[in-house]
């Protein structure tokens, strides 16, 4: 389903973007120090009147558009769960989990895609057309970042925000379905190259953000990546990375009209139980 572009621009703002007089705001939110509540956020966002946002014209950016205005489960069944794999190596350490998407409606039509990993239901932003996985993969990154360097979550939620507004280019690239190469496009950014308060955690200053997504993989997304560099930025020999990977689709019986277990009919020519 095609959803209206002023709709799902709201939606964005609500739960992605600060535009307008609220952008203004943020910038100067960056600045502040990281042991200090940003009074700007993607979750703040969610609670400013609408009417901030409808009188904004700032044009959203094509990366933003890619990875949150585009209905990435058209095409998806209802009752279809897509798996991912959820790998994080910090070398000499390496973990592997799934995480899955059921779509639970036909195209995601009413935005009710669900995210479960090994801790159960993941709550996140709703509304929006994209494929929850990628949601999934920056709430958790920000989460980490927030515990790993005892600064505010809404700090780097604003730094991953802005450097998507930034307007990062949309390369080519290829994506393997199957073990066939499909084509896909690429968005990297490096949210805290130039942040300000850089000082207070270097270990994350050249920290590199990848998403890649083609429309020839079930829910659009293929890889989305985060890598913390070794010395001197040497991404050969990363510290740790992070990576959800497409796995595979799969397709799930719809659930009985009354919430019965459903019985299968035998074939016509199945022998019968003895008496």
């Amino acid at each position: 389903m095609t959803r209206k572009p002023a709709r799902c621009a709201r939606a964005l703002a609500r739960a992605l973007a600060v535009r307008g007089a609220v952008a203004t705001a943020a910038m100067a939110a960056v600045a502040a120090p990281l042991g200090v509540p940003v009074a700007v956020s993607m979750a703040v966002s969610m609670a400013v009147p609408q009417a901030v946002f409808a009188a904004d014209t700032t044009p959203i950016a094509p990366a933003e558009k890619l990875l949150f205005l585009t209905p990435h489960l058209n095409g998806v069944a209802s009752q279809t769960e897509l798996d991912y794999s959820l790998v994080v190596s910090a070398p000499p350490e390496k973990s592997t989990d799934r995480v899955r998407v059921l779509v639970a409606s036909d195209d995601n039509a009413k935005s009710d895609a669900i995210v479960t990993d090994a801790n159960g239901k993941a709550a996140l932003p709703g509304n929006l057309p994209c494929n929850p996985i990628i949601l999934y993969f920056l709430e958790r990154d920000i989460a980490e970042m927030e515990q790993s360097t005892g600064g505010q979550r809404r700090y780097f939620q604003q730094r991953v925000r802005l450097a998507l507004a930034a307007g990062p280019p949309i390369t080519d690239a290829t994506a393997q379905v199957e073990g066939k190469p499909v084509k896909a496009r690429k968005i990297v950014i490096q949210p805290y190259l130039n942040d300000p308060n850089a000082e207070r955690f270097p270990k994350y200053t050249s920290k590199r953000y990848t998403f890649i997504l083609a429309d020839g993989v079930p829910g659009g997304v293929s890889l989305l990546l985060t890598e913390v560099p070794g010395d001197n930025g040497d991404f050969t020999h990363p510290v740790k990375t992070e990576s959800v990977s497409f796995e595979t689709s799969v397709r799930k019986l719809s659930p009985p009209a009354h919430g019965a277990p459903s019985t299968p009919k035998p074939p016509p020519n199945a022998p019968r139980a003895s008496r």
